[in-house]
């Protein structure tokens, strides 16, 4: 644990094989690179690390630069160095939190000691120094001193620093076959006895042999967390062992019974079912064949005869050896490539496909450990920041986050205890059957287990004498209401909010992992909840969200002809788009549970939510440390199958409190809503109003709305200048833009959608990359495959929304058909010169404007097969046809 490695690999993208072989052999912690000869616009992209990096730039050559690549699996943070000198540096946690700087000074630059002092001074200690400084001194075992040399010299006599090279040459002059010392590392004075210093025998294929540093003794490897291969499972012999029997299930315990069901398929599984290793995950090279090892070896025997006989005769033999071994790889490389392009094809499975699309192009998902900063505290440690986020976690869901208004509401309202009894028999408290529980298993998702490692795949694989025994034990539960105490447990996986700064605790999201037992129950109840809702109709029909028949696009819909509305009546909309803080994280669990209550649940259902809701314990997860246990106090969990429904229950009050002049709508938490009229001052009152309604019930039910992260948006098509709205919620005003982001479609104030099109097109232009990787014109991909890939990519993101931006503009809408053209000329491999016509013929394609068409008309059957949807009980009155036939440029909304 704890390796730095430094390498000038003169120019990193053709070193990139060779990079992963030092990192396969080293798993260093730090990488520092010099002359990486990259440019801002290059990406430098290697699985498992971050880059932090300078780039030089000449013209149009590239020389210079340097980068450090830290890996995933230890906490860091970038520093902000402000000097001219190329040098990068990073706080990093191996052992302790260490600074880790790259430099690399070119030999003909004139550096000024100032400069170099100056670095130095902008580094927290302890700090490791590693870099091509070009310096010879004898200090360091070079034959003669010169002036950068001397540089160094007094940089590590002025500043008290240590020296952790010895006489090791690290550099081979070609033209002269001659052996120098120019990278140098360089360290604070309470390193000195932990580090061991040492230079690889290998170039690499550059001229800098790369250094190595480490901790002198090899203790507290990181390893990764083991997880289950269920590609390679013995299910029958799985459903053997994982037999949960009558007695486990019956004992007096429901706790206990729980947890013989949980030992009876952990052991099971244990024995049926491999686990992957521990180790750190190497680098594969699936194209290394015999080939290019016995090249290779060559290579090295012809290098090692160098070493020690450096004659003219064995560089020649040496360089002829390695030009060889390069041949030889790059050759297998392409072959191997190709072969694998062309594995893809229409008879492979969706999940294969993906798989191999997503290697292809380097699409992965990784999370990096942070370095946290509360005040002016850091954390590095990764148990402490495990605790410190659980700490963050557990005092937003704390009744202290609470306002002390809400604290006596709620304090005031939780003295009256809620009796769900009742003496009536209701269908929904009866007992589960079979093909509920079978429903549930068969719509759940290979998602992560929870604390108790249980898995669906695992519940997939039992029989069914074993189902019924866990049928038995669910409504046991239901029943006995009695709520298992490690089903109150979860694991929380912190994200990071997009767009934040990792370093402050409060910007990352809390995602419950729970039993997979208990979210298969949780689907079950969750199935009668919704039918029971749905069918007393307890939630308003402008909510959207998680609900049968309904989706984002309906929102979407509803604002759409809101605007087109009140452009063909010349008159002004105004809109605004709430931002609920931490909605789900404080969410009152007395207020859902009382929602509950006056909707007329009545015994087992409700009594089973507040036994789901109440002592939750949580604990976080950053790789293989575990934070302390803290304590939900109030909140849903983000994960649980019951948290979305009971959540929607409790925040769509909301909409019963809005003035009838203003119309609003709800897609879970993204509240909106909207005034219209020709006088500004009258919309700007009658929002006002509306808004302090909302403030209110917030204020009673303890949800607090953010002025900041809310927006407003004044939508006109007159040309004329006027004043924008002035609303505010507790004396903050809400901000004013002339574009939102709402529900993925971006509705600038004229309606134009020419700010969505041009994000639209970009983003799909971006993804056109996946295509053009896998399409050649003598191997690739086949048709089919990249039609498939294409439809689920790109075109996904155009049919998103269509029929709302699609009222806009024809020469608006025709900068997305160029996209669709080139597509289907990759797809296909037509000729530039093609007919479009053509194009649509052979891929079985549609022209956009025709798919347009199309995907409107099934939104709107499928709407009108929906009882009481919104969009089918908009009707237009007689007055509105009159506007819209009289004033022809004015666009009919959906």
């Amino acid at each position: 644990m704890g390796t730095f490695l430094s390498w000038n690999c003169r120019g990193i993208r053709s070193k990139l094989q060779d990079l992963k072989g030092l990192i396969n052999v080293f798993n260093p912690v730090c990488i520092g690179l010099q002359e990486t000869f990259l440019s801002s616009n290059i990406p430098l992209k290697l699985r498992g690390y971050n880059s932090v990096r300078k780039d030089t730039a000449t013209g149009s050559n590239h020389s210079g630069g340097v980068c450090i690549l830290t890996s995933n699996l230890y906490p860091s943070t970038p520093l902000t160095l402000h000097t001219s000198l190329q040098a990068v540096a990073v706080q990093v946690h191996a052992r302790t939190l260490v600074t880790v700087c790259c430099v690399y000074l070119p030999p003909h630059d004139v550096v000024s000691q100032q400069d170099i002092e100056t670095l130095v001074d902008q580094l927290p200690t302890p700090f490791i120094l590693l870099g091509d400084f070009n310096g010879h001194s004898t200090l360091w075992g070079s034959d003669v001193t010169n002036s950068r040399g001397r540089q160094i010299e007094r940089l590590i006599s002025n500043n008290c620093l240590c020296l952790l090279n010895n006489d090791e040459k690290t550099y081979f002059h070609e033209p002269t076959r001659t052996f120098h010392s120019l990278n140098l590392a360089i360290c604070s004075p309470t390193l000195l006895p932990l580090l061991h210093f040492t230079v690889g025998s290998d170039l690499c294929n550059s001229d800098h042999f790369p250094i190595i540093v480490s901790y002198a003794d090899s203790g507290g490897a990181i390893q990764y967390p083991p997880r289950y291969l269920f590609q390679r499972a013995d299910w029958g012999h799985f459903m053997q062992l994982a037999d949960i029997t009558d007695s486990m299930v019956s004992t007096a315990d429901i706790t206990a019974a729980v947890q013989n069901v949980i030992d009876c398929l952990i052991n099971a599984a244990n024995n049926t079912i491999p686990k992957s290793s521990p180790r750190l995950r190497k680098f594969r090279r699936p194209w290394w064949n015999e080939a290019c090892r016995d090249s290779r070896r060559e290579e090295k025997k012809r290098w090692n005869i160098f070493r020690r006989y450096p004659t003219t005769e064995n560089h020649v033999a040496f360089k002829r050896a390695k030009a060889l071994a390069r041949r030889i790889r790059r050759r297998s490389q392409r072959e191997s490539w190709i072969n694998f392009v062309s594995s893809i094809t229409s008879s492979i499975s969706s999940k294969q496909l993906w798989k191999k699309v997503k290697a292809a192009n380097g699409i992965y998902h990784e999370f990096s450990f942070p370095v946290l900063n509360t005040g002016n505290v850091t954390h590095s440690a990764p148990l402490d920041i495990a605790n410190t986020l659980g700490h963050a976690f557990a005092k937003v869901s704390a009744t202290d986050s609470y306002s002390s208004e809400f604290v006596a509401i709620k304090n005031r309202a939780e003295r009256t205890p809620l009796r769900f009894t009742a003496r009536s028999t209701l269908p929904y408290n009866s007992e589960f059957r079979m093909f509920e529980l079978e429903t549930a298993l068969s719509r759940a998702h290979n998602t992560s287990p929870g604390p108790d490692g249980i898995t669906y795949n695992m519940l997939r694989h039992l029989n069914t004498t074993s189902l019924s025994h866990l049928l038995f034990l669910f409504n046991r539960i239901w029943t006995e209401q009695k709520y298992p105490s490690q089903w109150h447990e979860s694991t929380v996986i912190p994200i990071v909010k997009p767009g934040k700064d990792p370093s402050n605790p409060l910007h990352y999201r809390p995602i419950a992992l729970t039993s997979c037992l208990c979210k298969t129950f949780e689907r079950m109840v969750n199935a009668r909840l919704i039918y029971e809702l749905e069918k007393q109709g307890c939630i308003p029909l402008l909510q959207s969200g998680f609900r049968r028949g309904r989706s984002t696009v309906d929102n979407l819909v509803l604002l759409e002809t809101q605007i087109r509305n009140a452009f063909v009546r010349r008159n002004h909309l105004v809109s605004i788009f709430f931002d609920i803080e931490k909605a789900y994280d404080r969410t009152w669990r007395y207020g859902i549970l009382l929602t509950l209550f006056n909707i007329g649940f009545r015994r087992i259902l409700p009594i089973f939510l507040r036994n789901f809701l109440s002592h939750r314990i949580s604990r976080v997860r950053m790789g293989n440390f575990y934070s302390n246990h803290f304590i939900q106090t109030e909140g849903v969990p983000q994960g649980s199958v019951l948290s979305v429904t009971v959540f929607i229950i409790h925040l769509s009050q909301i909409l019963n409190f809005l003035p009838s002049y203003v119309h609003g709508s709800l897609y879970v938490d993204d509240l909106q809503i909207s005034c219209q009229g020709s006088n500004m001052n009258m919309i700007e009152r009658q929002l006002q109003h509306a808004v302090n309604k909302l403030v209110a019930w917030c204020d009673k039910n303890g949800h607090t709305i953010s002025a900041e992260k809310s927006r407003c948006v004044h939508f006109c098509s007159k040309r004329n200048i006027h004043l924008d709205p002035n609303i505010q919620i507790r004396n903050a005003p809400i901000p004013v833009g002339n574009e939102i982001w709402f529900l993925g479609v971006i509705f600038d104030r004229k309606l134009t959608f020419l700010p969505h099109i041009l994000h639209l097109r970009k983003k799909c232009e971006r993804s056109l990359n996946i295509l053009k990787v896998l399409s050649r014109t003598s191997w690739g991909a086949d048709r089919t495959s990249l039609l498939r890939i294409y439809q689920a990519v790109i075109l996904s993101s155009i049919d998103y929304g269509c029929m709302v931006y699609g009222t806009a503009r024809a020469t608006v809408l025709r900068r997305l058909d160029t996209i669709h053209h080139s597509a289907l000329r990759i797809c296909s491999g037509a000729f530039r010169t093609s007919p479009v016509e053509s194009l649509y013929v052979i891929c079985h394609q549609l022209p956009l404007h025709l798919r347009r068409q199309k995907i409107s008309a099934l939104y709107f059957f499928r709407e009108q097969s929906v009882p009481k949807h919104p969009i089918s009980q908009l009707t237009f009155p007689a007055f509105l046809h009159r506007l819209y036939a009289a004033r022809s440029s004015h666009i009919l909304p959906f």
